[in-house]
């Protein structure tokens, strides 16, 4: 995967109180330094499209309320800024810290379900425009992928965030004042991040370590023994459930992505002590489709979704390689037959690792097409019954519903451009083009909340000949909402940039990102409710927490950008 840069959702009991200060008070905003662009979360402007958004369709009435995704507002009027009581889960086997802070984003997708949506808050489209800036950091360092590009998460008072050069922060959610800092030793290709959970911070301090620190003092607790080869790497944000964490390799090395002899790893390891409980090898042969020197390919780059009531956890993997092929071998002729279980959705159970199912919707794929998306856990209504259904997706650029318990497929609808994209063979001396692109599809994370998934997409081409490969021009985006219980595309809005800030909702909004701005889309319309520019491009998930919006800005896509942690307040 070429990168530009969890069971249910929790039923509720009060438990703890996030105290901003003594009094109760909100902190006082700190100032943008000199030459950071300001932002003006009062100042809305329409997005000025390559053309019109399509006209959006209502969904029609009855669309179901889906339990594991529950949406009706958890407290019909919160309590205002950071004084917020949050909500409790009940789920027995989350750890204490995502258990009594479910409303607010103890995990990278929210909850279990990888939902992305949060209703314990007051921000809607009638109070969007009034946040205010709370507090920002300027995060010291960029690599080449920018500076961060994975989801910060919040709870008891705290916002824990990890950096693309492995630094791993956490700060008062209030204030921003800085608690403890940990220096990476080593950067990240692809979207790293953090979980936090019995007293631990876990993550990849490199893409050859993971590690457990105190979660009060960022101090080391230990190293997993998870043993790579040379071209084998992690870059994953771990997820934490049941005394476990849950993680996978990738074929990546300081070397580059998708050298020959590198395979992505599944593991779960003991919070306690990180020993390897269970692993489970993504590439379905030992000699890895019989040409271990020249292929690779495999593994999970974006978090597990977790079922509780089941027992299963639920990966999008990465696609095979070399992509399409070498001067030896084109058209991916090193490594033939459908090249097992990359560009799938696989379903493994959660104390033990083993295979519940898989369904491969990319055989044999010659465009680096991963089908990565972490996979979204809802029940819906199909041709009159109701199913536990897996989403998925990922830069094939097509959303799939699959059975959760068997893995049938139900649905699968195509979004954004498709154009050769169904190619399996070029012939020698030619170049097709091919939408989506080694940048297209859907490429970060959806949103689901009453039976309507979010889907940011992007439309960029590649240049392909049966050896090699070349970024297209394009750059532009869209928002698609999709109902699920049938896949039909409900509406769509359209952007000029890249579309990679997620999506996130928050009541009746779905935020997102494109290039430098942050927009505030109506859920049940799409239309462009407002938007706000940021310091530099957004290129990681936004998270709402409460009456905050947490933007992770990384990307210094044009001279003059900085990348900052920006985090936007409701005032009380």
């Amino acid at each position: 995967m070429i990168k530009y840069w969890s069971a249910f959702l929790m039923t509720v009991v009060v438990t703890s109180v996030i105290a901003c200060s003594s009094d109760g008070e909100s902190p006082t905003p700190t100032a943008s330094p000199a030459g950071v662009p300001t932002i003006a979360p009062n100042q809305t402007k329409p997005l000025a499209p390559t053309s019109a958004p399509m006209t959006p369709t209502p969904p029609p009435a009855g669309v179901p309320t889906i339990a594991p995704g529950q949406t009706t507002p958890l407290a019909p009027t919160p309590e205002p800024s950071c004084s917020r009581v949050p909500w409790s889960s009940d789920i027995a086997a989350a750890p204490p810290e995502v258990a009594r802070n479910a409303t607010l984003w103890p995990l990278p997708n929210k909850d279990y379900a990888g939902t992305r949506s949060s209703f314990d808050s007051r921000i809607t489209s009638e109070t969007v425009g009034d946040l205010e800036p709370a507090w920002e950091f300027d995060f010291p360092e960029s690599t080449a992928w920018g500076a961060v590009a994975s989801s910060p998460l919040v709870m008891d008072g705290i916002v824990y965030v990890q950096d693309l050069s492995s630094n791993i922060y956490a700060f008062d959610f209030c204030s921003g004042e800085m608690l403890w800092d940990r220096a990476g030793e080593g950067p990240s290709l692809a979207p790293n991040g953090l979980a936090v959970g019995w007293g631990k911070v876990f993550a990849a301090s490199s893409a050859a370590d993971f590690v457990a620190l105190d979660s009060s003092t960022g101090d080391l607790l230990w190293r997993a023994p998870i043993e790579l080869t040379s071209t084998e790497g992690i870059d994953i944000q771990p997820v934490v459930y049941d005394g476990l964490v849950y993680l996978s390799t990738a074929p990546r090395s300081e070397e580059g992505l998708y050298q020959g002899n590198a395979t992505g790893i599944i593991y779960a390891l003991e919070q306690e002590t990180g020993r390897i409980k269970w692993e489970f090898n993504t590439v379905d042969s030992e000699d890895i489709w019989g040409n271990r020197e020249v292929n690779s390919g495999g593994g999970a780059w974006f978090p597990v979704s977790i079922d509780t009531d089941r027992g299963m956890t639920y990966w999008g993997i990465g696609n095979p390689a070399p992509f399409p092929g070498t001067e030896e071998f084109p058209n991916g002729s090193s490594r033939p037959g459908p090249n097992l279980y990359t560009d799938s959705m696989v379903a493994l159970d959660h104390e033990t690792g083993e295979l519940e199912w898989y369904n491969q919707v990319r055989p044999h794929d010659l465009f680096d097409m991963d089908f990565h998306i972490s996979p979204i856990l809802v029940t819906t209504e199909i041709d009159g019954v109701a199913r536990d259904v897996a989403l998925g997706a990922g830069k094939t650029g097509t959303v799939h519903a699959f059975d959760a318990d068997t893995g049938e497929e139900y649905w699968v609808t195509k979004v954004g451009i498709h154009l050769n994209d169904d190619t399996m063979e070029i012939p020698p001396g030619e170049s097709v083009t091919v939408y989506p692109g080694l940048l297209g599809g859907v490429e970060t994370h959806m949103a689901y909340a009453d039976g309507m998934v979010y889907v940011p997409v992007i439309n960029s081409p590649a240049t392909w000949t049966s050896t090699s490969s070349m970024f297209g021009s394009g750059r532009a985006g869209s928002v698609v909402a999709i109902d699920v219980r049938d896949g039909s595309i409900r509406w769509e809005t359209e952007f000029e940039s890249w579309v990679l800030g997620s999506a996130t909702i928050v009541n009746d909004l779905v935020l997102t990102a494109a290039g430098q701005t942050v927009y505030w889309l109506d859920r049940a319309t799409g239309d462009i409710v407002g938007s706000v520019e940021v310091s530099a491009w957004v290129n990681a998930p936004l998270v709402a927490a409460g009456d905050t919006i947490i933007i992770p800005a990384g990307f210094p896509g044009a001279p003059g950008q900085k990348p900052q942690l920006v985090v936007l307040r409701l005032p009380d």
